[in-house]
């Protein structure tokens, strides 16, 4: 079983928000957290992480927050475009989750 769990992807349109949560089955207190994507075709690429850290592509648009106390960290998404189409998927860099698809499409 992975460490992490995602959920809250789906088929939404264009300009619209989703917020993405990642549940650890661990602590993740001060842990290093960090969200990646892979859209088909592509190489993985770091989206977003704990540190604040944001691809070019999403500065601006989507956000990286964290509850500790719930050993969850979040990802809110908004003005979503179709090249935001992936799987996205959270990490600490030694254990991944499955991820969870994010399709952006009207």
């Amino acid at each position: 079983q992975g460490q992490f769990v995602e959920s809250g992807g789906g088929l939404v349109q264009p300009g619209t928000s989703l917020r993405l949560t990642c549940r650890a089955l661990t602590n993740i207190f001060r842990r290093y957290i960090a969200w990646y994507r892979q859209a088909p075709g592509k190489q993985r690429e770091l989206v977003a992480d704990s540190d604040r850290y944001y691809a070019d592509s999403v500065k601006g648009r989507f956000t990286v927050s964290r509850d500790d106390a719930k050993d969850t960290v979040y990802l809110q998404m908004n003005d979503l475009k179709s090249e935001d189409t992936a799987v996205y998927t959270c990490t600490d860099l030694r254990t991944w989750g499955q991820g969870t698809q994010v399709t952006v499409s009207s």
